[in-house]
């Protein structure tokens, strides 16, 4: 069997393009070939199944009041029992979790992401032989230009600021849970100037050209 490779994520994992010239397809999502998670299963070969699992919305584990089903806690067992053997989770949250309305913090969101990895421990699923395997993608900080742009009103006060703390609350907060954290603000993984919160696709090709070297060396 190959190597199961679960990406958990939000619209940068589902592949959201706000701007339609960034795109091959001019359409509102990259196409397979563009997207993080194609790329690196190209990069990592016919021994790997790289499983896309991204949803535009999705958070941790706070539920939307305005939007059903959207946080990742109450997905996370059927997702990893539908792929098992895992090999290796990759979680990729936190963004969706700053908008105003979910009146949260970076601490918050933080403990968010622990119970997730938390829940992904007790789920029967992993590689015979092998303890859960996890990966914790902290995204880069939503940019400054965001409070003026079309989805201003959507993300609310605040939302900057605190995803500019999430990489270092997740390093904190995880730090004894056994499980790797990655920051990918700190790769040049570029978001958009339309909405400064969604990757561009040179942005999806440098997390994917980062992972590539790094997944080989967190599965055995």
């Amino acid at each position: 069997m190959k190597k199961h490779i679960v990406c958990l994520g939000d619209s940068n994992t589902h592949g959201y393009c706000a701007d339609p010239g960034d795109c091959a397809d001019g359409g509102i999502r990259f196409n397979e070939d563009e997207r993080w998670t194609r790329r690196l299963q190209t990069a990592l070969g016919e021994d790997y199944l790289v499983v896309e699992e991204g949803l535009s919305g999705r958070t941790t584990v706070f539920q939307d009041p305005c939007y059903e089903g959207l946080d990742a806690l109450h997905y996370l067992y059927p997702c990893l029992k539908s792929h098992e053997y895992v090999s290796l989770l990759i979680i990729m949250l936190g963004t969706n979790d700053t908008k105003e309305r979910l009146s949260t913090n970076a601490y918050a969101i933080g403990l968010g992401m622990r119970r997730l990895v938390q829940k992904a421990k007790t789920v029967d699923c992993w590689a015979p032989g092998q303890k859960p395997n996890i990966l914790v993608i902290a995204p880069p900080p939503i940019g400054e230009g965001v409070k003026t742009s079309p989805v201003a009103d959507e993300m609310g006060e605040g939302a900057v600021e605190r995803s500019r703390q999430l990489a270092r609350q997740y390093q904190t907060l995880l730090s004894d849970q056994d499980v790797h954290v990655l920051d990918a603000g700190a790769l040049g993984c570029e978001f958009n100037q339309v909405d400064f919160m969604h990757l561009t696709r040179k942005g999806h090709a440098a997390l994917a050209d980062h992972l590539a070297k790094l997944v080989p060396q967190l599965v055995k």
